[in-house]
């Protein structure tokens, strides 16, 4: 009998008795991976940012490097305070990982970076500083640097003087300072090797691209801001398997408008967020794609679209695997799936209206660069093939030379079932069978079973054969056939895989120099995906389109609704809100205990930030002025990690709104100043509002919630148009307490606390007892003790009283009865009394 094996931990063919077999290595992976858990893989990989940043006389200079998308942003050259408030607000957007400076700098950032760096308790944790030489920043030696990088997007086939050119058309070499940031990015890059630490010294950290960035017509909106209105909201992830990432987005502003389909949506969709933009262009392109798609014939062609945008995938990632030659057998499908989904977009925002702008964009900028991308992968990739051998393989018809050596390696089997028969008729008797097996590398062996009389090293030696190894209890030697098949053959296996090895990497050339189109196809689509997402949400939540009015210095809301907290209540009472010219620029809100005063300030500043963002919002009608910032001081917490007091916080951030705030910021105040003594907090809150009145009108506009009714009844603001006063309607019924929740013009009266904490359930004698002191003390009269209690007292003294005078010896010569009567009993009788 005679067989052909397969390799050495493979599975062996256990041949019939009688019958010759043959078998050949299967080139299956034990266990394949789909695509969706490539994709998850892709989802886990942390994003890390590294920042380069310089400042000089006056003027800031900003790069950064993504891992997320292997592309540098930079800003142009822009004037920044001496405080760096821009610096900081670039660094608390991105929240780098490193950042980078000369080691010879400015004492106004040596003294901002001292004090990032000593930031023991910063969410999300500080930076790691780094300082390089000034030599590495020098405005030659970065201009070389940024000429001699090896850029992907930037055809081999181009000059010097082409590369230079097509360069100074993307970097501003004009604005010295962002040259300088690049050149110390690179540096740095360089010299920690980001992305490629275990890679080969000659392989550079990718880069994909630039792109500019700018943080102008930006409106001011800082971290406390988005954690109290909720906009956005990390909660612990419930999954074991997301420890990694340990949160997921809660109940916020951010979850229930991201409706996204990609990823790269929910990324601009988060970026958008945290960029609020009074830019009346760039806002009115965003509702002008909203309310195209919220028209209900046009319900259809966004539900296609969004389907369409579930398959642009992670292009930046794949990219980077590609020009580190690590390309994975699912990226050509994953990347196959987006550009024929982007043909897809292309092709139906061209028969959608071309005055939108997006859908221009698509139409025009989706080239045929991507039609020549999915051909190229469609025509060579054998995707079918490449999932079963868990590696890249090509389709017939591509390379005669390798479709060869294929039909070649088809028809091995029988050939060298052929081979071993004529290798057992040379063999000893005793030998059953043999099978001729083919170990890549290696070449091909003659491979027979060992036998029992087979015990020692020299047992193994058989004339004409020479002995190789033992495996499995086999024997594997070279003999004069086998010889012959290496030198016919050679590594069939080995060759055709370097040769489709080398085709791959002609396709990701190929592909590579047309990156700069997937670039553009990733921030179309995300745009588009993130629009849709939002249209979405109007349509469901019943969403109106806000205006846009530059002369107005406020906001106007008619009937609006909070946007989270429509969505927790049975019935919600929509507000209107006003403030615009000199006419009650501060707004005064008193009303009883959960009366809604709160919930109303959050709305108007949600509905201000949806719209400065280029959202539908909750209301019938709103029109936005030129909001430059939003401040609030709405609850907050202690925080043993930050050291301060709950006061402590509330004045932090009332701080910031007093020195910071214009004429054209809006303000939201709760219930400032009740962290303290009631005198020294109303005292307070009166003087930060008459700072504000004294600016007349270049005054803030300003919403302020408060219990302090004495504000209002000792009249500690001065009259006048710059203050109006507002309260929660309610109505008493009996002892009960009807809300209505709805704002109009007036003055509360009381609190209703007592109300509130019998809501609260506390015993109903407390209450009784906590309301009859309140009107005692609103009323200027004493407070007596409690009946009950006094009776209890008189009884305690009493009997005090009898045990003094049973103790009393009436027998002692020195007992004195005019001291005792003075000392004992007369304080006692006096209690009783």
């Amino acid at each position: 009998m005679f067989s052909v094996g397969t390799i050495p931990g493979g599975t062996p063919q256990s041949p019939e008795p009688g019958a010759a077999s043959a078998s050949f290595p299967s080139l299956a992976p034990v266990s394949g991976r789909g695509e969706a858990e490539e994709e998850e893989d892709n989802e886990q990989e942390p994003a890390e940012i590294y920042l380069c940043a310089l400042w000089t006389s006056g003027y800031l200079g900003i790069a950064y490097y993504d891992t997320s998308d292997s592309i540098i942003h930079f800003m142009p050259d822009a004037p920044d305070h001496e405080s760096l408030k821009l610096l900081q607000r670039v660094l608390d957007e991105i929240n780098p990982r490193s950042v980078v400076t000369s080691a010879k700098q400015d004492e106004n950032m040596t003294r901002f970076l001292g004090k990032l760096a000593s930031q023991e308790h910063r969410e999300p944790k500080r930076p790691e500083i780094v300082f390089l030489p000034s030599v590495d920043f020098g405005l030659e030696i970065s201009k070389q640097r940024l000429l001699a990088g090896n850029y992907s997007f930037i055809p081999d086939s181009m000059t010097t003087t082409e590369k230079i050119l097509f360069l100074s058309s993307i970097i501003p070499f004009d604005c010295l300072l962002t040259v300088r940031a690049l050149g110390g990015l690179l540096k740095f890059l360089g010299r920690r090797r980001i992305g490629v630490e275990l890679e080969d010294y000659n392989v550079s950290v990718p880069i994909l691209g630039f792109k500019k960035f700018v943080l102008t017509h930006l409106v001011s909106i800082d971290q406390d801001t988005y954690s109290v209105l909720q906009i956005f909201k990390s909660e612990s992830h419930p999954s074991v398997y997301k420890v990694a990432s340990g949160l997921k987005e809660g109940l916020s502003l951010f979850g229930i408008l991201n409706r996204c389909h990609c990823k790269w949506g929910q990324k601009l969709l988060r970026l958008w967020f945290t960029r609020p933009t009074h830019d009346l262009g760039e806002l009115n392109s965003r509702l002008d794609v909203i309310q195209f798609f919220l028209l209900p014939q046009n319900l259809d062609m966004a539900q296609m679209l969004h389907r369409l945008l579930g398959h642009i995938k992670n292009v930046p990632l794949i990219l980077k695997r590609m020009k580190l030659s690590h390309t994975k057998v699912s990226d050509w499908q994953v990347l196959y799936k987006t550009v024929y989904s982007a043909l897809g977009l292309r092709d139906a925002c061209r028969s959608l209206p071309q005055s939108i702008q997006l859908f221009q964009d698509i139409a025009q900028e989706f080239s045929d660069d991507l039609h020549h991308i999915a051909s190229l992968i469609g025509k060579v990739v054998d995707f079918e093939g490449s999932l079963a051998e868990n590696r890249f393989t090509v389709l017939p018809n591509i390379d005669p030379e390798i479709d060869e050596k294929k039909r070649r390696l088809m028809g091995l089997p029988s050939f060298l079932t052929e081979v071993a028969r004529k290798e057992l008729e040379n063999l000893d008797s005793r030998i059953p069978s043999c099978s001729v097996i083919y170990i890549p590398l290696i070449g091909f062996l003659l491979c027979i079973p060992r036998l029992p009389f087979m015990v020692e090293a020299s047992d193994f030696e058989i004339e004409g054969l020479d002995f190789m190894f033992l495996s499995e209890e086999k024997l594997h030697y070279r003999s004069a056939r086998t010889k012959e098949l290496d030198a016919l053959l050679g590594d069939l296996h080995c060759d055709i895989r370097d040769q489709e090895t080398l085709l791959m990497y002609q396709l990701q050339c190929q592909v590579l120099a047309r990156a700069a189109v997937l670039t553009r196809v990733l921030d179309l689509a995300s745009r588009l995906d993130v629009l849709l997402a939002l249209a979405s949400a109007a349509r469901d939540y019943g969403y109106s389109r806000p205006r846009y009015s530059p002369q107005l210095l406020g906001v106007r809301i008619l009937n609006g609704r909070h946007p989270l907290m429509e969505l927790c209540a049975r019935t919600f009472v929509p507000n209107s809100a006003e403030c615009g010219g000199d006419k009650g620029r501060i707004k005064v809100i008193t009303g009883p205990n959960s009366s809604g005063k709160s919930i109303y300030l959050k709305q108007v500043g949600l509905i201000t930030f949806m719209a400065l963002v280029g959202s539908f919002v909750p209301a019938e009608e709103a029109e936005i002025g030129a909001v430059d910032a939003i401040f609030t001081r709405i609850h907050s917490c202690e925080s043993i990690s930050l050291g301060l007091s709950t006061f402590m916080i509330d004045l932090n951030q009332v701080a910031k709104a007093v020195n910071n705030a214009t004429k054209q910021s809006l303000v939201l105040i709760d219930e400032f100043g009740k962290g303290t003594n009631t005198v020294d907090g109303l005292a307070l809150l009166a003087a930060v509002l008459r700072h504000w009145l004294a600016l007349g009108p270049m005054c803030p506009h300003i919403f302020v919630a408060t219990n302090f009714l004495s504000l209002v009844q000792l009249q500690l603001l001065p009259q006048g148009p710059l203050v109006q006063y507002l309260t929660m309607e309610t109505c008493e019924d009996g002892d009960d307490l009807v809300f209505f929740y709805q704002v109009c013009e007036g003055i509360a009266n009381a609190s209703h606390a007592s109300y509130t904490a019998a809501q609260a359930g506390l015993p109903g004698n407390l209450v009784a007892r906590g309301k009859e002191v309140s009107d005692l003390i609103r009323s200027g009269k004493p407070i007596k003790p409690v009946k009950e209690l006094l009776k209890e007292k008189q009884m305690e003294n009493c009997q005090t009283l009898v045990d003094k005078f049973l103790k009393l010896d009436l027998e002692d010569p020195n007992l004195d009865l005019d001291i005792f009567m003075s000392q004992e009993v007369l304080p006692a009788a006096t209690g009783i009394l």
